[in-house]
């Protein structure tokens, strides 16, 4: 009964962090095309407002350990400092990908990612993936690109940067996960430790990135009290996705999260044709519908995947350590000879 209990307000917990990604990450680019958008305040700094985005992540988290209402740990600066880099790369490489690319090539760059995040958590971490997994996988990519992809255009130096952007993005979402696992601290603690990092070079730097890619400087634009609003509207919103995303690759994983990003690349699809009277096509709708299939699909193989390694810990508590190990030796040959895989880290 308690064990029943444990599982369902896991579960609760599982669907509150993804939920709040999903509304967080929605909210905050409606937000932001208000903001940035030539229609709305025209506020094309994107790299400095991520700075603004971390500096109120930093400071929630100052105000929360000084107030005792989280725990810090030690991580070592080398690592937090490390983390830090490949984040920031990620980020501008992204804005630099988005300048250089077609949109079209640029949405191919992300989804991507996944196949990406699958080869180096198998390289890193030597995890595998079962094949229904991996056929979810391709069905939710095949979905996005269906009612994304329009125009595809490639030049080297895009392509150089949506490479950067891609290795780095993957890179960054594995090591919050593996950070957490390694020196057993919270998803917001290790948010806590790396934000104000994150603030203090982007907001340095940010600024003469912001520059390559609008050609304006932030110190030259004329600040509205709307446009102000916007700015903070947009930083609670990113405190609160921030959270979520380390919450969801601490829960879940790095490809778990990817999939969900596509689950918002859907909705914000939505909200558009719904808010901002974008034109919804067969294309689109018939899109989305493959990318829903492909997610069900996952949560499915997912589900069964938990299933089987918590019946695999069952036999191991009840087996001497030598049964076990004999027992395991004949299930992965079996499973060698019928060529599937099964979904799990090896040690």
């Amino acid at each position: 009964m308690a064990a029943e209990k444990e599982r369902k307000s896991s579960a609760v917990s599982d669907m509150g962090a993804w939920a709040m990604n999903v509304i967080s990450s929605v909210g905050i680019i409606m937000a932001n095309k208000q903001l940035m958008s030539a229609s709305g305040f025209a506020f094309s700094f994107a790299t400095t407002l991520t700075g603004f985005h971390f500096a109120l992540t930093a400071l929630v988290g100052f105000v929360s350990n000084a107030t005792g209402l989280s725990a810090s740990k030690h991580v070592p600066m080398w690592e937090l400092i490390w983390f830090s880099i490949v984040a920031n790369v990620s980020i501008a490489a992204m804005n630099f990908s988005l300048m250089l690319n077609s949109v079209g090539f640029y949405q191919i760059s992300k989804l991507s990612m996944i196949p990406v995040v699958c080869v180096m958590e198998w390289i890193l971490h030597n995890k595998r993936y079962s094949k229904l997994v991996k056929l979810s996988v391709v069905v939710v990519v095949v979905g996005v690109a269906i009612c994304t992809v329009t125009d595809v255009k490639v030049n080297a130096k895009g392509f150089v940067c949506a490479c950067v952007a891609i290795f780095s993005s993957s890179l960054q979402q594995i090591l919050i996960g593996s950070l957490q696992k390694k020196y057993s601290i919270g998803s917001f603690e290790l948010l806590s430790k790396t934000a104000p990092i994150q603030a203090l070079s982007l907001l340095l730097v940010g600024p003469f990135v912001d520059y390559l890619l609008s050609g304006k400087f932030i110190v030259n634009y004329t600040m509205s009290s709307g446009c102000f609003l916007f700015i903070l509207l947009s930083c609670a919103l990113a405190v609160f996705c921030n959270i979520s995303q380390y919450l969801c690759i601490g829960r879940f994983s790095a490809v778990s999260f990817q999939v969900i990003g596509h689950m918002k690349t859907v909705c914000i699809l939505t909200l558009g044709w719904l808010l901002f009277d974008s034109a919804m096509t067969f294309k689109n709708v018939s899109g989305m519908i493959v990318a829903i299939v492909g997610m069900v699909i996952y949560s499915w193989a997912m589900e069964l995947e938990k299933q089987s390694a918590k019946a695999l810990s069952t036999v191991k508590h009840s087996l001497t350590e030598e049964e076990f190990e004999f027992l395991k030796e004949g299930v992965e040959e079996t499973t060698h000879s019928r060529d599937v895989e099964l979904g799990h880290t090896k040690a």
